[in-house]
């Protein structure tokens, strides 16, 4: 049975509900299957149930996310449509959960119910495990979770650190000394730098050693106090780099290590510290495992398909 309910809008709120030449509202009719039409100083959603109630619940839970004052664009809004049947998600949470604005004033949230849990074990426990596909914001939600921990003088520096193997490349074959070869491998972790703390802020930090960008090989021997420490790429770990890697953070820190365990660039013969550990750790208090998945990708819409269609594929290879 079609029935209707109307939502009451007040100036200006339709152009920010519906975006910029009624982007979004193809979006709600499309996904929700509902008629949307502007009438009587509101809104008026069209279909029948549950199609109906769950538009007019998300409609809902938008406007209150930009009357608190947040601006999600056409791509957010997008991936709450595509993503709110699969996950019933509350989306306000997100953004009451800020993690961190940039200089330029681009506001860091977590944008799926997976990246909202990240966050919140990373609040809760010194050692996270992230584990997902590309596009899932493993790396970026961490590193902007380091820079407002610096920030807030939780911790006296950032340490961030990937194996430098992968791909199938190894080091002897490129260009440059140690630094040079290493540097393309780290430049993701440079680049979410740079926009979290903008260029003056970055280059200050690095040339005092308050923020470190170094090669997994580099942590050896040492002892990392009051340090927000991230291993990003760990599944080209060794079990023997993995072990020495979390030996080595000390008191007042908190280290995050992230991976996807479908793209081990290792020798075959080679077992990947990050697939290991997890057995390992299992039930230690203070370790937390999360696992992103296609759903938490936030990249261009491509990526998650190319990520499914590659799950799809791996099995007929067996």
């Amino acid at each position: 049975m079609t029935t209707a309910v109307h939502i009451k809008l007040s100036n200006g709120e339709a152009l920010k509900l519906l975006g910029m030449q009624d982007k979004n509202l193809d979006l709600f009719s499309k996904h929700f299957a509902v008629n949307l039409v502007l009438k009587d100083e509101g809104l008026l959603v069209i279909g029948s149930s549950p199609n109906k109630e769950q538009a007019e619940d998300l409609i809902n839970q938008i406007l209150d996310i930009t009357r608190a004052g947040h601006s999600p664009g056409y791509e957010e809004v997008k991936h709450m449509v595509e993503n709110y049947k699969i996950q019933k998600t509350d989306y306000r949470s997100f953004y009451k959960d800020e993690i961190l604005i940039t200089p330029r004033g681009k506001k860091i949230i977590a944008k799926t119910a997976g990246q909202h849990r990240y966050i919140q074990a990373i609040k809760k426990n010194d050692l996270v495990f992230s584990i997902g596909p590309a596009g899932t914001g493993k790396t970026y939600l961490a590193v902007a979770r380091a820079v407002r921990a610096l920030k807030e003088k939780q911790v006296a520096k950032i340490i961030l650190t990937r194996p430098a193997i992968e791909a199938g490349e190894r080091l002897g074959f490129l260009p440059g000394d140690l630094q040079d070869k290493v540097d393309p491998y780290l430049r993701p972790l440079y680049d979410a730098l740079l926009e979290f703390l903008g260029l003056e802020v970055y280059q200050k930090y690095m040339e005092k050693g308050v923020i470190e960008v170094a090669p997994l090989a580099y942590m050896r021997g040492r002892t990392l106090n009051d340090a927000f420490i991230i291993l990003d790429e760990a599944q080209n770990t060794t079990p023997e780099q993995m072990k020495m890697f979390l030996t080595r953070f000390g008191f007042g820190s908190k280290a995050i290590v992230t991976g996807d365990i479908t793209q081990i660039d290792l020798p075959r013969d080679t077992v990947s510290g990050l697939r290991q550990v997890i057995g390992i750790l299992k039930g230690i208090e203070g370790i937390e495992v999360i696992y992103l998945d296609e759903a938490d990708i936030v990249r261009h819409r491509l990526v998650a398909e190319i990520v499914q269609a590659y799950a799809r594929y791996a099995p007929k290879r067996k």
